[in-house]
């Protein structure tokens, strides 16, 4: 098994307990835009610039270092939501109706719809 690979592992593990854990916490806004990233990156057709792109943003969201603490109440994560936007903004064409219903999906299993 490739160091590569060991990390893209290490890294999907890091993004889904985050999200998996703080999913209620931090509201189905920047969960939604978590998921819509994720699941654009696992795409085959996406390119490999949109998909940098896109882990930038998701690995920014699962650091706990950032510009604004997310232990912060009520603005500790802006920043992720922000960030999170920007990318979703620069690779718009990538997320695409599939790409939303599996997001909706997940988003159903975690916030009860």
């Amino acid at each position: 098994m490739s160091t590569g690979h060991i990390l893209e592992q290490s890294f999907h593990r890091c993004l889904w307990r985050k999200i998996s854990r703080y999913a209620l916490h931090v509201g189905r806004s920047l969960i939604t835009k978590a998921l819509w990233l994720y699941y654009a990156a696992q795409r085959p057709e996406t390119p490999a610039w949109a998909k940098s792109t896109i882990y930038g943003a998701l690995g920014y969201f699962v650091l706990p270092l950032d510009l604004i603490p997310d232990v912060l109440p009520g603005i500790g994560y802006a920043d992720d939501l922000g960030v999170l936007s920007l990318s979703i903004a620069a690779v718009a064409a990538h997320i695409n109706q599939e790409v939303k219903e599996q997001a909706a999906g997940r988003l159903g299993e975690w916030f009860g719809e």
